[in-house]
């Protein structure tokens, strides 16, 4: 159902920061075993779990979508394009996951798979690169689907 007051959009962010430190978690402990792209294989999968329920949390995912309104709809899909959002009204797929990545930096991505093989303290760079790379990418999903649920509710509220 997607949100209708400023005031549920707060309370849904502050939620949704709350559930990212847990995968960012994850990403970090996979980070430390010494196995190749095992990491990445660990980021991949938390990424294609937890950004679908962001996105279903702000009312914002793609079966959401299909049953709401076409008025409704279409006034995300725009709010979406204009806020440069390639993720929400889509389906998750691994090449969208992995664009976000991308995005993050895949500089952090190859930091952290040197840092990993040096003795003890590579391992906690590496963990430490990990945790904060996918709370970026994370809480950056959380703020776009919170700028898109905003603007929707400005443009009904301005009747367009």
């Amino acid at each position: 159902m997607l949100v209708s007051t400023k005031e549920e959009l707060g309370r849904i962010r502050t939620e949704c920061m709350k559930m990212s430190r847990r995968p960012a978690l994850v990403s970090a402990a996979a980070s430390v075993v010494p196995l190749p792209f095992t990491d990445i294989a660990t980021d991949l999968a938390v990424l294609r779990n937890i950004i679908p329920k962001i996105t279903q949390k702000f009312g914002l995912a793609k079966e959401q979508m299909d049953g709401y309104d076409p008025q409704v709809s279409l006034l995300i899909y725009e709010a979406a394009r204009d806020a440069g959002s390639k993720i929400i009204g889509r389906y998750l797929t691994k090449d969208l996951i992995f664009n976000l990545l991308k995005k993050a930096g895949m500089k952090r991505l190859t930091t952290k798979q040197v840092a990993r093989y040096l003795p003890l303290v590579g391992q906690v760079v590496s963990a430490g690169i990990s945790f904060g790379g996918m709370m970026l990418v994370i809480r950056h999903h959380i703020n776009e689907c919170h700028r898109v649920a905003t603007m929707v509710i400005d443009r009904q509220a301005a009747g367009k």
